[in-house]
């Protein structure tokens, strides 16, 4: 759930930046994909140490809250539950997302979308009858990418809530340490983390495959 949460809110927020992305002027539009690309460079541990140092109970952020009147007990509570541990993924899987979606928006044929509008179809119609069945593949795609990584990623989690949360990465940390070693359950639960894995990217690659398929012409 924390992997498929993660990549429908990394999904929807990097296809908006795609997209604003395609209405930028050029020298605007290469800053900005650098500024993505940041987030990119990170490590997992780099990412929850600086969510921590931003958003934690004794954050910068968290401070500057409880100075215009927040609940100092409340706040940064919510950074080590699963919201915190979901906005944490999201916030590098998000540019991960806008980067690979905008080759989608930046090349994207507006000729059927101008036929549509041109026989009388309203521009919500045009929109779904055109528009979505070119780019849904790629979105769907990135999505489901986006959540098998979610759910493969263990150094955030780690960092942030610790044991706390009973997710498999943690579980396999957990039996795979120093202190308690247990193979046997160990190798359990990578074989259904990666059954897991595979089985998303596998969703993914059958609407690409075809998007591929349809794309052939017809003899």
């Amino acid at each position: 759930m924390l992997g498929l949460f993660s990549g429908c809110l990394s999904t929807i927020v990097g296809t908006a930046i795609a997209i604003e992305l395609t209405r930028q002027p050029e020298s605007r539009r290469q800053w900005l994909m650098m500024l993505l690309g940041i987030p990119l460079a990170f490590s997992g541990l780099v990412i929850a140490y600086g969510f921590i140092l931003a958003y934690g109970r004794a954050g910068f952020v968290t401070q500057l809250i409880v100075m215009l009147g927040g609940d100092p007990a409340q706040g940064g509570r919510w950074l080590y539950s699963a919201v915190g541990l979901t906005l944490a993924y999201a916030y590098y899987l998000i540019p991960r997302v806008a980067l690979s979606l905008y080759p989608v928006f930046a090349n994207l044929d507006e000729r059927p979308w101008l036929a549509a509008r041109t026989l009388g179809a309203s521009r919500t119609r045009a929109f779904f009858d055109t528009v979505i069945p070119e780019v849904a593949p790629s979105i769907i795609a990135n999505a489901c990418l986006a959540a098998a990584l979610a759910m493969g990623t263990y150094g955030t989690a780690l960092a942030l809530v610790g044991t706390q949360l009973n997710i498999l990465p943690l579980l396999l940390f957990a039996k795979i340490n120093d202190s308690n070693a247990d193979l046997a359950a160990a190798s359990a639960i990578s074989l259904i983390l990666l059954a897991l894995c595979v089985f998303v990217l596998g969703v993914g690659n059958v609407f690409t495959s075809r998007r591929e398929y349809a794309a052939i012409p017809k003899n």
